[in-house]
């Protein structure tokens, strides 16, 4: 990331900054997919302050944008939790849903894994193989079963065999298709009669741009979302999407996927982020 940090540099050192230099600015900061309504904010702060302080103002408002939510995973008081994994097809979401198992696992979680993409064999037979790589028994169905027929079996066995978290890969979704967002609403109603689901965690792909947002919009709207797990930042991806949003909607990004490896997957710091970004 860091696009902007060149132009920051410039008008700091610069006494009376030009109008070209903060629409230079401007223009970098709408880049790095933070978003219009952001990027004016940016812009708006950084000017009521001395040229010398600008960096300052835009870190403090970079940084106020983000969510104060927590973080931290959620869990039930007892027993097992479920976590719903969503997302469009392409995000990364299958992938994600592993690692994040492979993650819980490392602290001595026991984790079970519920295939319930089911209208894509691939997902699939992916997860499966990422089930035998990982050690973690992953739940499924016969081939185009009903998604919350394999949820709703992966709850009863997580709870017989005493798991702590039950992992559910959820179909990937087009986000305009409202009848197959109510299948999600589904999936979550039949896990729920078995165990609480404390996260509904949605994967973004950071190269998506703005159409990140949009996407988590309707999935909010549809799930209500706890978190965001931010996929492909180790590319050419701009990351501002991370920023636009926690400030839209205040739905914190949890953790993010940086390389293909079971072990390419962190927490999210959002000092660090900032950091980077400027």
């Amino acid at each position: 990331m860091g696009l902007f940090g060149k132009i920051i540099s410039k008008i700091t050192r610069t006494p009376n900054a030009s109008s070209a230099d903060w629409d230079e600015l401007e223009a970098a900061l709408l880049q790095s997919d933070i978003g219009p309504e952001l990027s004016s904010k940016v812009i708006k702060s950084a000017r009521s302050v001395k040229t010398e302080s600008a960096l300052e103002a835009i870190t403090i408002t970079l940084s106020s944008s983000l969510s104060d939510k927590s973080r931290e995973i959620e869990r039930a008081e007892s027993g097992p939790s479920a976590i719903l994994v969503v997302g469009i097809n392409g995000t990364g979401k299958t992938t994600s849903t592993a690692k994040l198992a492979k993650l819980l696992t490392n602290y001595d979680e026991k984790v079970l894994l519920a295939a319930a993409d089911t209208f894509r064999a691939a997902a699939v037979d992916q997860l499966r193989t990422w089930g035998e790589r990982l050690d973690i028994d992953v739940v499924h169905g016969k081939e185009s079963a009903d998604p919350a027929s394999v949820a709703f079996d992966a709850a009863q066995q997580g709870l017989g065999l005493g798991v702590d978290f039950l992992i559910v890969d959820t179909a990937g979704r087009m986000h305009t298709k409202a009848d197959l967002m109510d299948q999600l609403g589904k999936v979550r109603r039949v896990v729920e009669k078995v165990m609480p689901v404390t996260e509904v965690l949605l994967v973004v792909d950071a190269t998506t741009g703005q159409n990140g947002l949009i996407q988590a919009k309707v999935f909010a709207e549809a799930v209500s979302l706890t978190g965001i797990i931010l996929t492909k930042t180790d590319g050419s991806a701009k990351g501002g999407i991370a920023l636009a949003i926690e400030s839209t909607l205040g739905v914190p990004v949890k953790w993010i996927g940086t390389g293909e490896g079971a072990s390419d997957f962190a927490a999210f710091n959002p000092e660090a982020y900032i950091k980077a970004l400027i």
